[in-house]
């Protein structure tokens, strides 16, 4: 189904019973990246996917300010509303992680657990969020000038991806192809206005924040096993599972486990 929030349509998927889950994905992903999982998390869920804005089939407005993360946590509040759904647990993956995190510190009501996979509160400083944005300005000035074709290759082969690279041939070209699906318009303004260096540091809110948190990340991902490692020690009940020989985006490197520890969390199964 298309949800119109404030002049832009949402993409949003819904299936099966249970307490409701919202799945965020990353940049340049969309809901179809959930499909190896989406079994597993239907076992005791109701499941809820949503096309972040600029991706999927989600809209990709002109205007930076749509993109930006105060915007797409009022989007999410409305979705919400509009599905009568008055709390959900919450799975993010790296961008989309961002945005699960963001929405879960400013609205702790609507979030009962909350799953990150891969993800940050954002860049301490201002002079850290100032580089990131100008490089991230660079990037989208560059995928507009040379088209999707040279962008879903050249982000394929950057290195935060290089474990992907001892998958099947298959699902790393089904990879390729649904990046394919976005537009160059929806990914450049989505860097622009949702990267790490336009969203606020939610650092200083993890000490206040008092749900269940779930914390996944891969073993050769050795940047976000740090960021793990420093937000395991601020939030007041969180659990992190480090899952060897994986990289940044387990619920792709690793559908089955990934599906089978997100799941038990939620469901409070003491095997998770």
């Amino acid at each position: 189904m298309n949800i119109e929030v404030s002049g832009i349509d949402y993409h949003v998927e819904v299936s099966g019973v249970g307490f409701p889950v919202v799945l965020l994905h990353g940049f340049t992903g969309s809901i179809s990246t959930w499909s190896e999982c989406e079994e597993e998390l239907m076992k005791n869920s109701k499941i809820i996917k949503i096309d972040l804005v600029g991706h999927g089939r989600s809209s990709s407005p002109d205007s930076i300010k749509r993109y930006e993360m105060k915007s797409v946590l009022a989007d999410l509040r409305y979705i919400l509303q509009y599905l009568n759904i008055d709390q959900a647990d919450v799975v993010g993956y790296s961008m989309g992680g961002r945005v699960a995190l963001a929405f879960a510190v400013m609205n702790p009501t609507l979030v009962r657990k909350l799953v990150l996979e891969s993800a940050s509160p954002g860049l301490v400083t201002d002079e850290d969020r100032r580089s990131r944005r100008e490089q991230d300005q660079q990037l989208a000035n560059k995928m507009k000038q040379n088209g999707l074709e040279w962008f879903v290759e050249y982000w394929g082969n950057i290195p935060l991806f290089e474990s992907q690279k001892k998958l099947p041939s298959l699902i790393r070209q089904r990879i390729k192809e649904q990046r394919k699906q976005n537009s160059i318009k929806g990914l450049a303004n989505s860097l622009i206005g949702m990267g790490t260096g336009s969203q606020p540091s939610y650092w200083e809110n993890l000490k206040q924040y008092a749900g269940e948190v779930l914390l996944l990340t891969g073993s050769v991902d050795k940047k976000f096993v740090i960021i793990a490692e420093k937000m395991s020690k601020r939030l007041k009940y969180s659990q992190w599972v480090n899952i060897d020989g994986c990289g940044h985006a387990i619920h792709v490197e690793q559908p089955e486990k990934f599906g089978t520890i997100v799941s038990g969390f939620l469901s409070n199964k003491s095997d998770s």
